[in-house]
């Protein structure tokens, strides 16, 4: 196999780290979900994630799955807001790996 026909992503996990409000979702501090695999979303047996507290952050998924410059904001701001101002909730997304995937295996 080439190195023109890999390339490499990173896993990610985003964690809940902070609740400053009501959890009206039923999210706890230390819930988290995982995307691994480019595109494959993991969250642990028994949990749920709020599909309103995932829709903002899933916008900066695909670049923190990038290697970025340094100075790029996204290299540095790793929190992410829930848009229910009456939650306050407060997310997290970590770099958990690094994988070489293959071009011909994805669209």
């Amino acid at each position: 196999m080439s190195e023109a026909e890999t390339f490499e992503l990173y896993d990610l996990r985003v964690t809940v780290v902070s609740i400053e409000g009501r959890s009206v979702c039923g999210l706890q501090v230390g819930d988290y979900f995982e995307l691994t695999e480019s595109s494959r979303v993991r969250i642990p047996d028994g949990k749920h994630f709020c599909l309103y507290a995932l829709q903002s952050v899933i916008p900066l998924l695909t670049p923190r799955q990038r290697v970025l410059d340094a100075n790029d904001w996204l290299e540095q701001d790793t929190l992410v807001a829930c848009p229910d101002p009456e939650e306050r909730l407060i997310m997290q997304i970590e770099r958990i790996g690094r994988r070489t995937l293959r071009t011909s295996d994805l669209t």
